[in-house]
């Protein structure tokens, strides 16, 4: 292009146009707390999920965590993951205990990679899937969950209940309380997507469900837990998939019953595996979390 026609009116004002657009958006994009690149998080003391016991008062591992190879965990697109199976323990006599497979993988950060989820990674394997999935609610125990009273009055993300970890020997930090995701309290429990799959022989069935715990949240869809994790608003993007999956159940429903019993005994462990949200949102955490400088403004 010639310097006689860069000198073109039209292309000036052209020119002009784009530079004050551009000018604006950047303008509107701190003007409204707007952020695009987001920044990675982690746990108080970069708690791994592999750290979540082995042992609760009705369940422990059958054998031992499985290692991934190192092509799958690229795939995988994570390092901090465990899987391992679980099963019932002090049963009434005569009655068969269940076992559950466990799955949970922490991401942070830029997340680009779509969530590994059943529907993809099971057909993927060669499992057929079977009818379309059905969304339930979990049926944990709440017995030990209650309201947060700690929270500053007029918190956005309240109200927010809280969860005990496990009595001894169970924890390490035996009868601590975490606070639960927003949204989630006795009378609304997570939702859960569960989806049955047979093997490629048809011999086998086997039941999976999911869920995702992202930026202070819950989401039962992979199309959710990017909603959640790319609020604009929030400089962190996390979330935490806590998958379950067993056979032997002749319903969706009741893989969900059995999981539940697992899952509510190690919740408060799950959320030791995340950033407490509250403490974000207010700026208090971490210690170079943004909000903090914006609030001594």
């Amino acid at each position: 292009m010639s310097w006689r026609a860069l000198l073109n009116p039209a292309f000036m004002v052209s020119f002009a146009m784009l530079s004050l657009a551009a000018i604006g958006m950047s303008a509107a994009i701190q003007a409204y707390g707007i952020h695009l690149q987001k920044k990675e998080i982690y746990p108080y003391g970069n708690r791994q999920v592999g750290s979540i016991p082995r042992e609760t008062p009705s369940w422990r591992q059958v054998g031992t965590d499985e290692m991934l190879d190192e092509d799958t965990v690229k795939t995988l697109g994570t390092k901090n993951y465990v899987s391992r199976v679980y099963v019932q323990k002090d049963l009434p006599e005569g009655k068969s205990p269940q076992m559950i497979e466990l799955h949970v993988a922490y991401y942070t950060g830029g997340i680009d990679t779509v969530p590994h989820v059943p529907e993809r990674c099971m057909v993927a394997g060669g499992w057929i899937q079977g009818k379309g999935a059905e969304i339930h609610r979990l049926v944990m125990d709440t017995s030990s969950w209650i309201e947060d009273d700690s929270l500053p009055a007029g918190f956005e993300g309240g109200p927010l209940f809280t969860v005990r970890t496990l009595p001894p020997p169970f924890s390490d930090a035996p009868g601590t309380r975490f606070r639960l995701p927003r949204g989630v309290s006795p009378t609304s429990q997570p939702r859960i997507r569960v989806t049955e799959f047979m093997s490629p022989d048809s011999r086998t069935s086997l039941y999976a469900g999911y869920f995702f715990i992202a930026n202070g949240g819950t989401a039962a869809s992979a199309e959710g837990v990017r909603t959640l994790a790319f609020d604009l608003r929030n400089d962190y993007a996390y979330y935490l998939k806590v998958q379950v999956s067993g056979r032997g159940f002749d319903s969706a429903s009741a893989m969900v019953e059995v999981s539940s019993s697992l899952l509510g005994e190690l919740m408060a462990e799950l959320m030791r595996c995340v950033p407490d949200w509250a403490q974000v949102e207010m700026g208090l955490y971490p210690e170079d979390n943004p909000r903090r400088d914006r609030s001594a403004g």
